[in-house]
């Protein structure tokens, strides 16, 4: 008998994966990560430099059936076209979940999800279940592809993510197994997105492009479009993007045996820009605070930090490559006492204090810090005009996986990124809706209020 194949024990895998056997940690993430995707959504739109203004305006352009809502847009499109839109804005601010090893696992898959959920009138529980498939392929895709290196070549949402968004729709789609393996081989030849465009708006649309793909390949494999029965076989998704370099058994081995959205966990993350800066903001955060630093004061900084070029940007071109900066972000977090959506504006990053200080940060490569997020750690001195050294070192982040954000200081980060968007009534009327999540019978009034009808 022939032995069946990785994508095809995967696949079984994800078609068995039932709600009713979900540990209640499991539906807590899965309200958890829909209440915060639902707030970087939210916040996305207004990005600074216009990432969910013209992607609103670009799928209000395509046009398509009223199916599915563009959040704050004021409009229904199409299902694909709705993904696209809410999954770029999901990852304009950089501001959504991350997870070991690193990986954006919400902002490609929850708009994909919301999407068919909102058109087909899908149950929470279903919603949650897919979370929870999507979330699961994604970690062990990210385990098994040894070759994906991080702010290396692809960027994750375009491929682990996609096929994440790809999980998801089968899930809600209520594909059969030979339609998955269908969609998962389609998914194979739509599987992209380079890592250099990082700083730019386009990075943010790898996540927007990732949902979308995830609802088309699952809508055409229901039609009956045909595809490679194996993308995680020989020639395919890992010898073509990685060489080879891949440890295919991972995609099975211990699948769901814990969740890996249960054990590792979620990263839920304080500030909205790159993970890699968390630690330098932070160190900066507590030494202003320790000290009373004035920003008058201030003569020189410098970041220790490990060897990864991907953030090691000491002129960044805009406010939005400012988020991979360890350099800017470092002093922003000095100059204001504080990093908001706003540290990010071109307004900021030009301002006249920024001019003049920014040379004056340094980053210092140490090889003896470990570059794996998890194993890190970082140092900022600071030297002032009366010749006083202050120095912080941080290890270990608030939000980062053994550390969760507290349900306070996730409500705090929803409420601060709705409100220019969502008055309190409705901002609350949307929490409770979500935190009701397992219990609803659709998202129809959950996607009314962040569609935001004009």
């Amino acid at each position: 008998m022939t032995k069946p194949s990785i994508t095809s024990a995967l696949v079984d895998k994800i078609l068995a994966l039932d709600y009713a056997a979900l540990p209640p940690e499991a539906i807590d993430m899965a309200k958890a990560v829909t209440l915060d995707g639902l707030a970087v959504m939210i916040a996305g739109a207004n990005e600074p430099l216009g990432v969910g203004r013209i992607s609103i305006e670009y799928v209000r352009e395509m046009g398509g059936a009223p199916q599915a809502s563009v959040i704050t847009g004021g409009f229904k499109t199409s299902m694909p076209n709705a993904a696209y839109a809410n999954g770029t804005m999901a990852h304009a601010l950089d501001f959504d979940n991350t997870w070991y090893p690193l990986n954006h696992p919400t902002s490609p898959t929850l708009p994909a999800i919301l999407a068919i959920a909102e058109h087909h009138k899908s149950p929470g529980r279903k919603i949650i279940e897919a979370i929870a498939a999507a979330f699961e392929v994604q970690g062990r895709l990210r385990i098994a592809a040894t070759g994906l290196k991080t702010g290396q070549g692809f960027h994750k949402p375009g491929t682990t993510g996609q096929f994440g968004a790809v999980t998801a729709a089968a899930k809600m789609l209520d594909l059969d197994k030979q339609q998955t393996l269908m969609a998962f081989g389609l998914a194979g030849s739509r599987a992209g997105s380079i890592s250099i465009n990082t700083g730019t708006m386009t990075k943010s649309s790898h996540s927007g492009h990732a949902a979308r793909n995830g609802v088309e390949c699952g809508l055409l494999a229901k039609m009956g479009w045909t595809a490679s029965d194996d993308v995680f076989g020989p020639k395919g998704f890992f010898d073509t993007f990685f060489q080879g370099d891949a440890k295919p058994e991972l995609l099975i081995e211990g699948f769901a045996s814990p969740l890996r959205m249960v054990k590792p966990g979620v990263g839920f993350k304080k500030h909205p820009s790159n993970y890699f800066t968390h630690r330098p903001i932070d160190a900066a955060l507590a030494l202003r605070e320790e000290f009373s630093i004035a920003p008058a004061e201030i003569v020189r900084v410098e970041v220790i930090f490990p060897r990864f070029d991907y953030v090691n940007r000491p002129v960044p071109a805009s406010g939005l490559d400012g988020k991979f900066s360890v350099q800017y972000a470092t002093l922003i977090a000095l100059l204001d006492g504080e990093i908001t959506i706003d540290s990010f504006t071109n307004e900021r990053r030009f301002a006249p204090d920024v001019e003049a200080l920014l040379p004056q940060v340094t980053l210092t490569v140490d090889d003896t810090i470990p570059s794996d997020f998890d194993q890190m750690h970082t140092i900022v001195n600071v030297w002032l005009k009366d010749g006083q050294k202050l120095s912080k070192r941080v290890d270990k982040l608030s939000g980062w996986i053994g550390s969760p954000l507290t349900r306070e200081q996730r409500l705090k980060k929803f409420f601060g990124c709705t409100p220019r968007t969502l008055d309190e009534t409705k901002a609350r009327r949307m929490l409770a809706l979500v935190e009701e999540l397992d219990t609803l019978a659709d998202v129809t009034e959950i996607m009314a209020i962040a569609r935001c009808d004009r």
